[in-house]
């Protein structure tokens, strides 16, 4: 009998060639984005868990609200891990990073400029799962100047993995000894370094007293089996700030916790557990750039949206075929055939249909693979093979869809009475059917909510790229590293300046897109009353910062090298000066405690007031930042102006190497910087773009369909109407009207839907665009112009035809 079922099914699809392709290349379509979007979920949801302990890990967060800013911190106190080890026996380890640049790696004769580089305690391999292959992981790092490299680094400098007891030199001049050779660190982990230095080494992570207000250390703790993490955190904060930040409020302000905690400030710390972080932590010093669960959420949504349209498709596809089934449907009732025969036939078809799409789709998921993992920056694979379990959930989704789609059509049609069926009474069921009509909205709703989205997420894009951000980051080159030229990085500086094409330079580490960033907490009275306090970014800069990064003052002047008052001088942005309780900033002093133990201050006067310029995402809004003289070697921007860019880079290029042949020379423009920082957006608006694309060809194709029945039933009326004169016009009209109708209540649907989601989305960002009306003006002119091209096809065709054709067996 399955047999059968299986031939008929078979023959069935033969013979509507044209309209069972359109079901399986919906299908195809529908799965393949399934099978895609699951393995991006998958990759996402898979960070860090290689770790044998992932779910004891957490990471020490700290928050700090003070002087107008509030801080979410991936970051903790020096001290704050060897205490909690020390005193909390839910603690059973413990490990820190210190992130404090990258570090220059000599090869030969020159030295290349290593990234991943980070330091690290001696118990990291007691925390985290990094299989070593060469090296002791118990004893690798406790040594000063010692570090564990990944396998490709090892490969790199050495051309082999067994190089323990080698040397490295750092920073040109400093030998570090090979202790450990690690497995290169999985894709899926939320740091990525291929160099481990010793943290024995850091005088700052052996601080203990005074470094409690300080944050720069990356602090993760595997915990005791059992330990309620949430307990534990409050536990943690209580004791950590009574026993030690306390008695540090105390000393530096003259302020108990209490009153500090009154005066709308906030010091504290919490858990994230490790899994979490990739996808739930978006805090400052995070490690690496994490993912964001709401992507996750809506590429989810839309694999289903898809898949569900596909299914609709098919349902509506079949149950319009109803009037060429109908006789087949009565003939075989008259011959005894039971409707749970009938049934079974129908879902035959609906499956053989669905596993014929699956095939297609796996070629269709291999073929795009490359593709989306360009556009989503990941290296993932589909892996039937390494995963065991995906071939036997395809087959699952396989025989799940085909049921699903199958199901409505298989009860519709076995439902036919056979002495109605041959009389001819099933046609207008066509025109009548509420669910048909109902399940076309939901296909162009699903398809217009996505059009909507992806327009909202290119006009924010759009207004991060054009909106006056304070600073001119065009035809900004940056020069990385010249602190390596030592007391010649001015002088290297100067002979750039009489290059032509070369307008101005300014040398610092303190770049509006880069993440070198310094928070001290600034007061306006020598006796540090904390409620006349400021948390300000406190930057070195020299005289030429504002004028090259076009810059503007909007009251007194910049710094000059000719004053040495300027020594002790500042400019300060707008939004410090509106934390100021002072009338008259230019008139004002700033204090900022130099030593904390004999409370020694350095006292600064504020010369100009530098108009507000955005140095964060556009996420968050400005916040106070204070410029003050001083070196700085850590880059160097330079404005250009030149005909021949690449003939000026490598006229610097050839100054470099006279300086500094042995020193790798690397540089990026400030806007290419810039926009690096929203990446992870470009990509999710390049995905929603493709999905949509995909969701409306879906929504067409049984649209076309649809229409081509429409017609074919409809194909006697249209005779009759044209030899009574109908005109082609008239006759487009009538097949169109119907389904553009039902464009239109999808839209009155999906309007407020998709508004109401991306307002959501848009919360995210400090600056923002509103979503306008001509946004949808757009996405309705494009819905109803792909709708009407894909119905006029049909109905052209229908209303071209020869009636004497549709009327001679009249």
């Amino acid at each position: 009998m399955i047999r059968n079922y299986f031939k008929t099914a078979l023959r069935n699809l033969w013979k509507n060639k044209g309209f069972s392709a359109i079901n399986i290349v919906g299908l195809a379509i529908g799965l393949a984005t399934c099978l895609l979007i699951l393995i991006f979920v998958m990759d996402e949801q898979s960070y860090d868990r290689y770790n044998k302990n992932a779910d004891r890990i957490y990471r020490l967060d700290g928050e700090i609200k003070f002087g107008g800013n509030h801080f979410i911190l991936a970051v903790a106190p020096a001290p704050a891990g060897p205490t909690l080890l020390r005193d909390y026996p839910e603690v059973l380890k413990e490990v820190r990073f210190r992130m404090n640049g990258g570090r220059l790696v000599k090869k030969g004769n020159q030295n290349i400029k290593e990234e991943s580089v980070v330091m690290a305690d001696s118990t990291l391999f007691e925390v985290f799962t990094l299989p070593m292959i060469e090296g002791d992981p118990h004893t690798a790092l406790k040594d000063a100047r010692t570090v564990v490299i990944t396998e490709k680094i090892a490969k790199k400098y050495f051309d082999a993995t067994n190089v323990v007891g080698r040397t490295l030199m750092i920073n040109d001049s400093i030998p570090y000894k090979v202790t450990g050779v690690i497995k290169d660190i999985p894709a899926q982990s939320h740091f990525h370094f291929d160099f481990f230095l010793s943290l024995t080494e850091s005088e700052e992570a052996k601080r203990s007293e005074d470094a409690w207000l300080s944050n720069n250390f990356n602090t993760y703790l595997l915990l005791q089996e059992g330990t309620d993490p949430k307990r534990f955190a409050a536990k943690l904060n209580k004791g950590i700030i009574t026993t030690y930040i306390a008695p540090l409020l105390r000393s530096a302000v003259n302020i108990s916790v209490d009153d500090f905690f009154k005066a709308g400030n906030t010091v504290g710390f919490s858990l994230t557990p490790l899994t979490d972080i990739h996808l739930h932590s978006n805090k400052t010093a995070e490690l690496d750039a994490n993912g964001n669960i709401q992507y996750v959420y809506i590429f989810s949504a839309i694999a289903a949206f898809i898949l569900l349209i596909a299914c609709v498709n098919f349902m509506n596809l079949s149950t319009a075929r109803s009037a060429s089934r109908a006789k087949e449907v009565g003939i075989r009732k008259v011959l005894g055939s039971l409707r749970g025969n009938l049934i079974s036939q129908f879902m035959m078809e609906s499956v053989v249909v669905s596993f014929i799409a699956m095939s297609l789709a796996l070629g269709l998921a291999y073929l795009l693979l490359p593709v989306f993992n360009q556009l989503s920056a990941k290296q993932m694979e589909i892996g039937l093979f390494s995963r065991p379990w995906l071939l036997p959930a395809m087959v699952g989704l396989v025989l799940i869809v085909g049921v699903l789609a199958g199901s409505y059509p298989a009860l519709f049609l076995s439902a036919f009475r056979p002495i109605l069926v041959l009389k001819g009474h099933v046609a207008a069921g066509f025109k009548t059917s509420w669910l048909r009509n109902s399940l076309v909205v939901f296909q162009f709703c699903i398809s217009i909510f996505l059009l909507v989205g992806t327009a909202v997420i290119y006009r924010q894009l759009q207004y991060i790229h054009n909106r006056e951000l304070g600073f001119n980051r065009d035809q900004v080159l940056v020069i990385n590293n010249p602190y390596v030229m030592g007391d010649e990085a001015r002088v290297f500086k100067e002979k750039l300046l009489h290059l032509p094409g070369v307008e101005g330079a300014t040398m610092t580490g303190y770049l509006p897109t880069s993440d070198n960033r310094n928070d001290d907490a600034i007061f306006e009275s020598p006796d540090l009353d904390i409620k006349k306090s400021i948390s300000m970014q406190t930057w070195p800069v020299d005289d030429q910062y504002i004028p090259v990064l076009g810059m503007k003052l909007s009251a007194g002047r910049n710094f000059s090298r000719d004053m040495k008052t300027d020594s002790n001088a500042v400019i300060v942005n707008e939004a410090a000066v509106r934390l100021m309780q002072g009338q008259k900033p230019l008139e004002s002093k700033l204090y900022e405690i130099d030593d904390l133990k004999t409370k020694k201050l350095r006292e600064y006067h504020i010369i100009g007031v530098v108009k507000d310029f955005n140095f964060n995402s556009l996420r968050e809004v400005v916040t106070p930042v204070m410029l003050f003289l001083r070196p700085d070697d850590g880059r160097m921007a330079l404005r250009v102006h030149s005909g021949n860019i690449h003939r000026l880079v490598g006229q610097m290029e050839d100054e470099w190497r006279k300086m500094a042949p042995s020193q790798p020379f690397t540089y990026i423009f400030m806007d290419e910087e810039f926009n690096n920082i929203y990446r992870s957006e470009q990509r999710m608006g390049g995905i929603s773009l493709s999905f949509s694309l995909l969701a409306i060809f879906i929504a067409c194709l049984g649209l076309f369909g649809l229409t081509a029945y429409a017609a074919e039933q409809r194909t006697r009326e249209i005779g009759i109407r044209k030899v009574l004169g109908a005109s082609v016009g008239g006759i487009i009209s009538l097949l169109s009207k119907d389904f553009l109708r039902l464009v239109l209540v999808a839209m009155a649907i999906a309007f407020p839907l998709a508004w109401w989601a991306m307002h959501r989305w848009l919360q995210d960002f400090a600056y923002r665009i509103t979503i306008g009306w001509e946004i949808f003006g757009v996405a309705a002119l494009l819905a109803m112009g792909i709708a009407l091209m894909t119905v006029s096809f049909q109905a052209v065709k229908a209303a071209l035809a020869n009636p004497v054709r549709s009327l001679r067996s009249e």
